[in-house]
């Protein structure tokens, strides 16, 4: 059986190479995983997928009603149906982790321009409105009852300690090192080459930038 318009491919969500859609989800969801800060958005990617998704689902759909469609492609279907079905979880897992850090920050992220553009307009809106909520809540549970200097969500007190909760940029993370780094300054000073394949245990902040180029990825 043939379409002219779409084919059947049940390499579409397989992982292959690097630049293959799935592994690149994959390396983006870690990453958000496992950095203390909200990364940048991947929106073209995020797209692509739920595209090649759609354009798959249609396939399938019209192969499935088919009274033509022989064991061979329905055995293939339900290798797509599996792959498409992994790549829907993954891309699910991602944005949970996403809303999760963008509710846990939203106070700093609005605050905080260059945080604002990591995101797209649809979390934006939800930072927006989840810390709209929040304020509400306490006003309307715990602040109106108190006096009005005791009103603030943003107070930063006598010994440096804010309301505001921000990302831990000192945390330690795991880093897998994709391409070779030379001269990665440590917080002491000191300068090391991270070679390429390595695993090392570092301070979020000293591989901040080289997360942000691709030069490596967090595990």
């Amino acid at each position: 059986m043939e379409f002219s318009d779409a084919t059947l491919d049940d390499h579409q969500f397989a992982i292959d190479t690097d630049e293959n859609p799935i592994a690149r989800l994959i390396r983006a969801w870690l990453d958000e995983r496992h950095a203390p800060d909200l990364l940048v958005f991947q929106a073209a990617l995020i797209d692509d997928l739920m595209q090649k998704l759609h354009e798959q689902g249609l396939v399938v759909s019209a192969l499935q009603s088919d009274e033509s469609t022989t064991e061979e492609e329905h055995l293939r279907i339900t290798l797509v149906k599996t792959d498409m079905e992994r790549a829907k979880f993954l891309i699910r897992s991602y944005m949970r982790v996403r809303l999760h850090k963008i509710e846990k920050y939203a106070a700093f992220i609005l605050q905080t321009p260059e945080e604002q553009q990591k995101l797209s307009n649809a979390e934006l809106l939800h930072a927006q409105r989840y810390q709209q909520m929040l304020a509400h809540h306490f006003h309307a549970t715990v602040l109106d009852a108190l006096p009005e200097s005791t009103h603030a969500l943003d107070q930063t007190f006598p010994d440096g300690t804010s309301m505001i909760t921000r990302p831990d940029r000192d945390h330690p993370v795991f880093v897998h090192v994709r391409v070779p780094c030379p001269d990665v300054l440590l917080p002491d000073g000191d300068k090391i080459t991270l070679e390429q394949g390595a695993i090392h245990l570092l301070r979020y902040r000293t591989v901040e930038t080289l997360l942000a180029r691709g030069q490596v990825s967090l595990v």
